[in-house]
């Protein structure tokens, strides 16, 4: 492949370049007229964020980007002929798959939030802007041109979102504390990037980048092949998209490391990095087990170059620890071969506002739009959620689920191998700090495939 091998023009912005305006919208919409459906999306054709070319030094300043769930490609007049070539998990919708994915009890479809919960949206709309105000101008004239009488359109629901705050390296923090959104996967692409992580271990510590086709359809992935991907006009450079909205019980973490650390801060930071796998700065344990390193976290050439093979214990990083469990690297053996093909690209955001230090929990709803991009649900986000998260046993935690996103459990507990005495430590039982508050499967789909969309294929 050259190095200019993805046809980013064609690729939705987002997907393989990220962006880095700090606020950002996510609007649910429902299709109950096709024809209106085509029409409202044509509107917003020019508006739509490609992956490339953007101005010169740097990004946009707003940008848009739409994906549609599978029964929304059907409202909006998908041929049945077309509909058929797409994969099973995403024809389901993620409710559907609620059980493979253990989203049960307070996770479970039935309560989400009302406005997800029951049948599928049909589109999504993703708007990042570099000014709130300017975003929720964009958000209201939407909301008017979608609730408009006889429009056959409606928004089913709204979220804003944003950086807290900046944090150490420029990178922002979710609402547990943390430094988050870098260790994405090296693109192996000229143009399309990103490279703020890595990607597959090899021998001697050199790293080889991600194929491009583990993310965008129509170009081969790890295994030399091109993904399964509907078919064409449809298929080439559209991407799967997992979105989930997960409410984050930040009261309720901070209590429990403050009580399991009898009310030492030093030692609440020590246990809190232990259960999220990094330093609240984005100092990786497995280079740093002992303290944060703020020169560690400004060289991003080696911020993520390290693996857990040569730690297979957990001493310096649990083996539970949530970002161990969300990327293993080389920690499964093989060199990484075992982690290589279940890669995802994170796009998340925060939302609700930031709950003050020391503050008690307040009831205002906050946490994380969880999206990341992929070529297939099934073998990247659901693997990763099935047996990596939910189920300890690959990684050698046996039964346990990751400490962090899978309780409630009155019998999981996280085992800390080395604790600040040498021996290890046991947190129980595990309480719920996350819960999923509704969420879909959606494509997002070229600006190829989205012409064809609002043209109807031809055929009206």
């Amino acid at each position: 492949m050259s190095a200019a091998g993805v046809e980013l023009h064609d690729v939705q912005g987002n997907v393989l370049r990220g962006y880095t305006l700090p606020h950002a919208a996510y609007v649910f919409v429902d299709v109950h007229d096709a024809a209106g459906g085509r029409a409202w999306l044509a509107g917003l054709r020019a508006e739509i964020t490609p992956g490339m070319p953007w101005p010169p030094g740097g990004g946009p300043d707003r940008t848009l980007n739409v994906a549609c769930t599978f029964a929304g490609l059907r409202a909006l007049g998908v041929p049945p002929r077309l509909l058929r070539t797409f994969p099973p998990e995403f024809r389901a919708g993620m409710a559907a798959r609620a059980a493979a994915l253990g989203d049960a009890g307070e996770d479970a479809p039935a309560r989400w939030d009302p406005e997800l919960s029951g049948p599928s949206p049909h589109l999504l709309l993703v708007a990042y802007d570099v000014d709130r105000p300017s975003l929720k101008r964009r958000c209201r004239a939407w909301r008017a041109e979608l609730e408009r009488p006889g429009s056959g359109l409606g928004v089913r629901h709204l979220v804003l979102g944003g950086l807290l705050h900046r944090g150490s390296g420029g990178m922002h923090r979710e609402h547990f504390g943390f430094a988050d959104g870098f260790s994405q996967p090296d693109v192996r692409d000229g143009h399309a990037g990103p490279r703020e992580g890595e990607g597959t271990a090899l021998r001697l510590g050199r790293w080889r980048a991600v194929a491009p086709g583990e993310f965008v359809l129509g170009y081969r992935d790890e295994d030399g092949e091109e993904p399964v991907a509907p078919a064409a006009p449809l298929g080439r450079n559209g991407s799967f998209v997992v979105v989930r909205k997960l409410e984050q019980h930040v009261g309720r973490f901070r209590a429990f490391v403050r009580d399991a650390a009898g009310g030492d801060p030093q030692r609440e930071r020590w246990l809190a990095a232990r259960v999220v796998g990094r330093w609240a700065d984005g100092t990786p344990l497995a280079l740093r087990p002992d303290a944060p390193d703020p020169a560690l976290v400004a060289d991003r050439a080696r911020l993520n170059r390290f693996g857990y093979a040569d730690d297979p214990g957990g001493l310096r990083c649990p083996v539970g620890a949530h970002v161990r469990r969300a990327n293993p690297r080389d920690g499964l053996g093989w060199q990484g071969r075992l982690t290589k093909r279940h890669r995802i690209i994170r796009r998340g955001m925060s939302y609700g506002p930031a709950l003050p230090h020391g503050a008690a929990d307040d009831g205002v709803p906050r946490g994380l739009m969880f999206v990341c991009y992929q070529a297939s649900i099934a073998r990247q986000f659901e693997f990763i959620q099935r047996r990596w998260i939910g189920d300890g046993n690959a990684l050698g935690a046996g039964a346990a689920r990751d400490f962090l996103l899978g309780g409630p459990d009155p019998g999981g507990r996280f085992v800390i191998p080395g604790g600040p005495d040498g021996s290890p430590l046991v947190l129980a039982p595990q309480p719920r700090f996350v819960t999923l508050r509704g969420g879909d499967y959606f494509f997002a789909p070229s600006l190829t495939a989205i012409d064809a969309i609002v043209g109807g294929f031809g055929a009206r």
